[in-house]
């Protein structure tokens, strides 16, 4: 019965996070959000199965499980995101600039969740660095693409960073391309969020509950069955980017979801309730977060995008990445 609930409560909570991310996009056209805001919403709102479990996880004293949610699914999101997706697709283009922002971004929350994780630095400061670190990208990206080259920046950077986000925005607008939203998508966004969080609570106890029943480690039945579970409607987004050649869109969004599930997820649940003593089985996958990211950025700035070889490289890395879990 547990694993009907399982399936049902997974189904449920996919389903409504699909439904979140097309009413949120529709709400952001309505109120003129740019493209690149649209797009940090879309992550947020897909990323809702994921944080939800790991919030579960982390008040309920598993924060291993919680942990291994949130950054087995951002590992989840390199391989099925950019791994699956370049396999797929053949080759992926990306602008030079688009890696180095987003890239950059993302190996430095990556390092405060291991050094979070690892106990290095406490979850309030690992929040107050992932803040800092985030939230100038997100006020930049919220600007008209007409103001942000005319900010005050140190040297050039204002039109350095300006025309990375315009290469992002010219794929984002053409894969996106929401409608203007109205009240009713506003009563869509609030129904389908309350069921997303709803659905994700009772996936990751009965998941849980499933796991410890047949003996697995919490390290694997969050870092691998709910990472992966939680993670399918990013992976669904990112192929059709893929499909349609958006390399920069899909860059964005996968870089994104992480740094959203590293924010969100992990320090804002772990400054409030805590995560409980390090443990190696964590901080496996904390460093393996970091390393396939550092990876995943270094192919791409290599080949000025990705290809079926770098694709591979990550997809195999990932399944080494379950091997070690596995048998651990």
């Amino acid at each position: 019965m547990q694993i009907v609930i399982f399936l049902l409560s997974a189904a449920v909570s996919l389903t409504g996070s699909v439904v979140l991310v097309a009413r949120l996009e529709r709400v952001g056209e309505r109120v003129g959000a740019s493209e690149a805001l649209l797009g940090l919403a879309a992550a947020l709102a897909a990323d809702g199965p994921e944080i939800t479990s790991s919030i579960t996880a982390i008040s309920g004293g598993h924060g291993t499980i919680g942990i291994g949610v949130t950054l087995g699914s951002n590992v989840f999101n390199l391989a099925a995101l950019l791994g699956l997706s370049t396999l797929i697709a053949g080759r992926i283009g990306l602008h030079r600039r688009s890696i180095i922002l987003e890239g950059a971004l993302a190996i430095l929350l990556a390092l405060i969740a291991v050094a979070v994780v690892a106990g290095a630095i406490g979850p309030g400061l690992g929040l107050v660095l992932g803040l800092l670190a985030f939230l100038p990208y997100v006020a930049y990206s919220a600007l008209r693409p007409t103001v942000r080259p005319i900010l005050s920046l140190p040297g050039r950077l204002s039109g350095w960073l300006a025309r990375a986000l315009d290469e992002e925005e010219s794929e984002l607008a053409i894969a996106i391309r929401p409608q203007r939203g109205d009240w009713r998508d506003g009563v869509l966004v609030a129904v389908a969020l309350v069921t997303v969080v709803g659905a994700s609570v009772v996936m990751e106890e009965t998941g849980s509950s499933l796991g410890s029943a047949a003996g697995l480690a919490p390290i694997l039945i969050g870092g691998v069955i709910l990472a992966a579970v939680t993670s399918l409607p990013n992976a669904v987004a990112a192929i059709y980017l893929a499909s349609k050649g958006r390399g920069a869109a899909m860059l964005s969004t996968a870089f994104n979801s992480n740094a959203i599930n590293v924010i969100v997820g992990l320090t804002i649940p772990a400054a409030i309730l805590g995560l409980g003593a390090p443990s190696q089985d964590a901080g496996f996958v904390a460093l393996f977060y970091l390393g396939l990211t550092a990876l995943a950025v270094a192919l791409a700035l290599q080949a000025k995008g990705l290809n079926r070889r770098s694709g591979s490289a990550i997809i195999v890395a990932y399944l080494l990445f379950v091997a070690v879990l596995v048998t651990s």
